[in-house]
């Protein structure tokens, strides 16, 4: 039960904080598919920082340096979507698309390209980071504590009140809802679209860095991250792009997908016999079906999608 709850929490780490991302960007006024590149260029920069420091650094100082680093990826992947969709009025849904395709194979080439560089034997797109994966887990009591988790909490909760309390998350909101009012007040709205397509980019680098370090300590950039980019846009849509309801809804996916790592170890799953990539698919069953029933009363961002144009009213 300790494994499940584990999981469980690890996985909806990375859920809140890519759905968070995908939160911000939309209450902009862009939507951001891209989330699944974002994430894997995250993971890229964490897990090369976790490659070239010092696993003899303490714990704290690695923490925060692949932290940054992650956030750093994220935040200049994702410029691409910002100076398409923004400054070039591009379709946003197709530059999200091709940033994911991108993603994938551009730091698929890196990582083979650096590790070949490194040994001209091994053209392998993995990368291992056992030793500096250590700093982020602390055992209490059988139950394995990682810091993301804490990064996670933190993040949910700096989004809430960002967003409700600040004037700043008043006017995001404002140019995802009515840019053209938000404008005659003095908002800069390519601005604000701008911070908010940012912020997407650094809550989803750290989400691809939670990602890889869940489970394993070594990935291949070659399998990205399993879809769960758009799964936290399912996340983020379920949980109707208000943090506290996007956090229930990451709990809800994350214990489902923390399933398919324990059912072994629960007798009554076992019992059943059923193959585990039945399991592994059961997120996406369940976001299909959530979705299916709760989309048409989805009460998303009116100007969401819309290329912003100053001189119409």
């Amino acid at each position: 039960m300790l494994l499940l709850i584990q999981y469980t929490l690890i996985f909806a780490s990375v859920l809140l904080l890519v759905a968070l991302g995908g939160c911000f960007s939309e209450h902009s006024g862009v939507i951001n598919i891209g989330l699944e590149g974002i994430m894997v260029m995250g993971a890229l920069g964490g897990a090369l920082m976790m490659k070239y420091i010092s696993a003899g650094l303490p714990a704290v100082v690695i923490i925060l340096l692949v932290i940054f680093a992650s956030a750093l990826a994220g935040l200049v992947y994702s410029l691409l979507l910002a100076v398409a969709a923004i400054n070039f009025k591009a379709d946003q849904t197709l530059v999200g698309t091709a940033m994911n395709l991108l993603g994938t194979a551009a730091a698929t080439v890196m990582v083979r390209a650096i590790n070949s560089a490194e040994n001209a034997d091994n053209v392998s797109s993995s990368i291992q980071y056992i030793e500096q994966k250590k700093a982020f887990l602390v055992n209490i009591g059988g139950f394995e504590f990682n810091w993301f988790m804490l990064v996670a909490a933190v993040a949910l909760a700096v989004s809430y009140v960002v967003l409700y309390k600040t004037r700043f998350g008043l006017r995001l909101q404002a140019c995802g809802e009515h840019p053209q009012a938000a404008d005659s007040v003095g908002i800069n709205v390519y601005k604000m679209r701008y911070a908010g397509v940012l912020i997407s980019g650094v809550l989803g680098g750290l989400g691809g860095i939670v990602y890889i370090t869940a489970g394993v300590s070594e990935w291949k950039f070659e399998n990205g991250v399993a879809g769960f980019g758009f799964l936290a846009l399912a996340v983020m849509i379920f949980g109707q792009w208000k943090p506290t309801r996007i956090a229930l809804a990451a709990l809800l996916f994350g214990l489902f997908r923390a399933l398919s790592n324990v059912y072994s170890g629960f007798d009554f799953l076992a019992s059943l016999k059923i193959p585990g990539s039945v399991y592994n698919m059961l997120p996406y069953i369940i976001s299909l079906i959530v979705l299916t029933f709760t989309s048409s009363k989805s009460r998303a961002p009116k100007a969401e999608g819309i290329p912003y144009d100053k001189g119409q009213r």
